[in-house]
């Protein structure tokens, strides 16, 4: 697909996504300062798009895989419910057109010796207490969400 047409559908409809709230045995979680748009510059929880007819399941493993270099399984996890993530711009930067994201938050625990190997879609990443990310200004307020 390409830029024109995903443009499009951003205009048009709501993006579905899973995202992951990832916590280790001693209360820290992982958060990624992202290199793109949306939310460009801001820690957030890892997480990406489901894709057309691809199952919640088979989705999370491969968001995990991409997000932390590791295959996470869904029957893990704890759904935390459906939020609305509605941003002002878009992948693109393209004039005129919001991006909606209806993402399903996922709580999953790891244990603290698992290595975690980001993407490109990020800078760094950072382990956090609740109480750290709740009063860093840089924590973005879609991923501050999750822990209201």
């Amino acid at each position: 697909m390409d830029t024109n047409q995903f443009l499009n559908i951003i205009d048009a409809t709501p993006l579905v996504s899973i995202d992951l709230i990832v916590e280790t045995s001693n209360g820290k979680y992982l958060l990624g300062k992202r290199n793109n748009r949306p939310a460009q510059g801001f820690w957030f929880v890892p997480g990406g798009r489901i894709r057309k007819n691809e199952t919640l399941a088979h989705a999370f493993k491969r968001i995990s895989l991409v997000e932390l270099g590791i295959e996470l399984d869904i029957t893990q996890a704890q759904l935390l419910g459906a939020y609305d993530h509605i941003y002002d711009d878009n992948f693109n930067a393209k004039e005129g057109i919001n991006t909606h994201y209806v993402a399903l938050g996922y709580k999953i625990i790891i244990p603290d010796n698992i290595e975690i190997k980001t993407d490109s879609q990020h800078s760094g990443i950072d382990w956090l207490s609740e109480n750290e990310l709740l009063k860093n200004d840089l924590v973005h307020h879609n991923t501050k969400r999750y822990f209201l």
